[in-house]
């Protein structure tokens, strides 16, 4: 089945130094783009990531620093990559919780003001592990029934994730064929910013998910304490937290 768009969605896979969203670096990036009308881009860079890559890493994604040394870094990409994604919306497999993350950082960190403001993300791990529990090759191997061939490479895991959500489309009658519709089934649950700390409550309101005041308003925290932002905005957060904690206190001081 193929997938009903009304915007173009881009697929897209991470290879990098680690898992730590605040500290690790891209390492390869695969962007897949498929455009309402049918018609397909990929693009795949290896990226320079301007810090050691841990031996485990290598072992597992096959990338060490030889081999990245002579590349751009992502600063250098960054432009490359956003002008691919700026039009569409967001896929991947646990990109919600990993992917798009570490992808708003390391954009930030090159100077570009990304955020998923006029866009939705559809996570196919999620209707995966809600539908089956399996890890990615399982799931190319139960959906598609191929073997996924160089694992952990952008470019192989990008296609799988592509093509493991158009099979799902045509098992699962109960799925829409509507990118909205799946980003809706594919969230976990309401989160501001891409790490969590920020949530919306009942009422859709922005609340801290941790710390001394989990559960509170955090315009209203912002306010009565306003050193409470001075430590947020220096203290280890992410880069995408600090935006949009920035973003909250400014629209409170414009309201009064």
């Amino acid at each position: 089945m193929e997938l009903k768009l009304n915007r173009p969605i881009c697929f897209f896979d991470l290879e990098t130094t680690g898992i730590d969203v605040g500290k690790d670096r891209i390492v390869e990036i695969s962007v897949f783009k498929v455009y309402p009308n049918g018609n397909k881009e990929s693009k795949t860079w290896l990226v320079n990531p301007t810090i050691p890559i841990p031996a485990h890493t290598t072992a597992v994604h096959g990338i060490d620093d030889a081999k990245v040394a002579n590349e751009p870094t992502f600063k250098e990409l960054a432009p490359h990559v956003y002008n691919m994604i700026k039009d569409a919306d967001l896929a991947g497999f646990n990109s919600d919780r990993f992917d798009i993350p570490l992808l708003a950082e390391e954009m930030l960190r090159a100077g570009v003001d990304f955020d998923m403001k006029n866009r939705v993300s559809v996570d196919i791990q999620t209707i995966f592990h809600k539908k089956e529990e399996r890890t990615l090759s399982a799931a190319y191997k139960f959906y598609c029934n191929e073997k996924l061939e160089n694992a952990h490479s952008a470019a192989a895991d990008t296609m799988a994730t592509y093509e493991i959500l158009k099979a799902q489309l045509d098992r699962y009658d109960d799925l829409e064929n509507d990118i909205k519709s799946l980003s809706e089934y594919t969230t976990r649950k309401k989160t501001v910013d891409f790490a969590g700390f920020i949530i919306l409550n009942n009422e859709d309101k922005e609340i801290f998910s941790f710390g001394k005041h989990k559960g509170a308003l955090v315009e209203e925290v912002l306010e009565k304490e306003p050193g409470y932002f001075s430590w947020l905005q220096n203290a280890d957060f992410p880069l995408y937290t600090k935006k949009v904690l920035t973003g909250i206190k400014l629209r409170k001081l414009n309201t009064k």
